[in-house]
């Protein structure tokens, strides 16, 4: 008897051979694949269009990628395909140089993926706030809805009932039924009505030539030298940052919605792998969709590498043996599908007027920068570091007002004696206001600074106890530094003197 899939942890669910063996769970898979499938089309046929290459270019893309990634990433269930952020990146080399520079940068990128991903460059992962998580998901459904905007525009007016029907069933189905994933529902029925009802409205053979063979092995005709090199390294390198990042922010997001862990060092070469195989089959390169992958996981309820792999071999079945039958599904029928999409991948929570009423200003700021500038730019990559900097930089005030300094006068031994009492952080932020907290005309000929409740950071605060100790010399008075612990006093031993005073 099957085990019942509510009796499963998150973790027991992720098993392939579980799965196998159950054919609930199975079909769960199968059918989410065929729904990513169906989704990842037109997308890969638009992102292509986008680079500039042959539509061909983008579905073997997606078709490569999602089997390969199905076997080597670290993140069960997530969908990696032809994407518009590689698109975007990578374009400029197509209309400069050609298709095989192209693809020559897509294996170079990928080699520079496998290369990070085995120096470690997950684990950076770690310094990306929640507030830009949320501005990075943010930012996603709303690309992922103005994505659609444009099937929406200058089209018959039988486009708009029909987005309309496809959004009640993907988000009502579910209300009723689960046993079938409610976008391919959406899909099939939409298709049936817009071909029994002969009504001419567009569909996805508008977008594109689909392929009729499948993909060959190619090797990009370049010159094997420098100059190549010189050439196709600065995007194949933006092509490698870009698709880790989206890759690994996805994977983070899927960990959430599974309640699992994935294996993001794994994930990081397992991308580049998968674009080296994309590349040498001819293929434009991509990553992880947070798009395709939300259907997967949030809307299909699939949790194995089985809907991954299927994805992909789904897509390759249907353009190349039933394309004729794919191209005349309405575009209506995929922008219901995304647009539910979108509304599923935006976190409402994070905009609710209690939410932001409790939130820290600095963290809104931050969400807000990151949704801001990613769409802006339609730059995952730029949008998060400008977030993360925003983050730096907030925390970094916030941090320097936790330093405090208290003055006592007291008299030791017939002597007067200023004793400073420093408690807080410091570094670079915290200690450039340190020098002003001292007052040096007036403090007896003797002053100490007791530094048993703060840290040494970094050479900033060396310089400024060298400045406040050298300002004490200049009226003749003398300062001794006591209470530092093991580690601040090894780097004023070694950086003390040698910054010069002041800087």
């Amino acid at each position: 008897m099957p085990t019942s899939s509510t009796s499963l942890t998150p973790l027991e669910r992720q098993s392939v051979l579980r799965t196998l063996k159950n054919p609930r769970l199975l079909k769960v898979e199968v059918l989410a694949g065929l729904v990513v499938a169906l989704a990842l089309i037109p997308e890969a046929i638009a992102f292509s269009i986008i680079a500039g290459v042959d539509p061909r270019l983008g579905l073997f893309a997606s078709f490569t990628m999602a089997v390969s990634i199905a076997f080597l990433g670290g993140r069960p269930a997530m969908i990696s395909a032809a994407t518009g952020a590689i698109a975007l990146v990578i374009a400029p080399l197509v209309a400069s140089h050609g298709v095989d520079y192209f693809i020559a940068a897509v294996i170079l990128g990928g080699i520079f993926q496998v290369v990070l991903g085995l120096l470690g460059v997950a684990k950076l992962m770690r310094f990306i706030p929640r507030s830009v998580m949320v501005g990075f998901v943010n930012a996603l459904a709303i690309l992922i809805f103005l994505s659609q905007v444009p099937e929406l525009i200058n089209v018959p007016w039988l486009v708009y009932p029909m987005v309309a029907v496809g959004l009640v069933i993907v988000f009502g189905l579910p209300r009723l039924t689960k046993a079938v994933p409610a976008p391919l529902v959406a899909i099939v029925a939409l298709t049936l009505f817009a071909v029994l009802a002969g009504i001419q409205v567009p569909d996805v053979g508008d977008k594109g030539e689909l392929p009729d063979s499948l993909p060959s092995l190619f090797f990009p005709n370049v010159p094997l030298n420098l100059e190549t090199l010189e050439i196709i390294a600065p995007f194949a390198l933006g092509l490698a940052v870009v698709g880790l990042l989206e890759s690994l922010m996805t994977a983070k997001l899927v960990d959430d919605i599974t309640d699992t862990r994935s294996q993001k060092t794994r994930e990081s070469w397992g991308q580049g792998a998968a674009n080296i195989i994309t590349g040498f089959f001819g293929g434009m390169g991509g990553c992880a969709m947070i798009g395709q992958t939300m259907i997967n996981v949030k809307a299909s309820g699939a949790r194995t590498r089985i809907s991954t792999f299927l994805a992909g071999v789904f897509l390759l079945i249907l353009v190349v043996s039933l394309g004729d039958v794919v191209a005349i599904i309405p575009m209506a029928a995929l922008v219901a599908v995304m647009i539910f999409v979108s509304i599923a991948t935006f976190d409402w929570h994070s905009i609710q007027p209690a939410t932001l009423k409790r939130m820290p200003k600095s963290e809104t700021a931050v969400m807000v920068s990151t949704v801001v500038v990613v769409v802006w730019t339609h730059n995952l990559a730029i949008g998060v570091g400008v977030g993360v900097l925003v983050a730096m930089v907030a925390f970094a005030r916030r941090v320097a007002h936790f330093v405090t300094v208290e003055r006592t006068v007291l008299e030791l031994n017939g002597e007067e004696v200023a004793t400073y009492v420093v408690d807080g952080e410091l570094f670079f932020a915290s200690s450039n206001d340190l020098y002003t907290q001292f007052e040096y005309a007036t403090d007896p000929d003797r002053v100490i600074i007791d530094m048993h409740a703060s840290h040494l950071w970094d050479a900033s605060t060396i310089a400024a106890l060298d400045a406040i100790t050298e300002k004490y010399h200049h009226h003749g008075k003398d300062v001794e530094v006591i209470g530092l612990n093991d580690a601040s006093v090894l780097m004023r031993e070694r950086l003390a003197g040698k910054l010069g005073a002041g800087h």
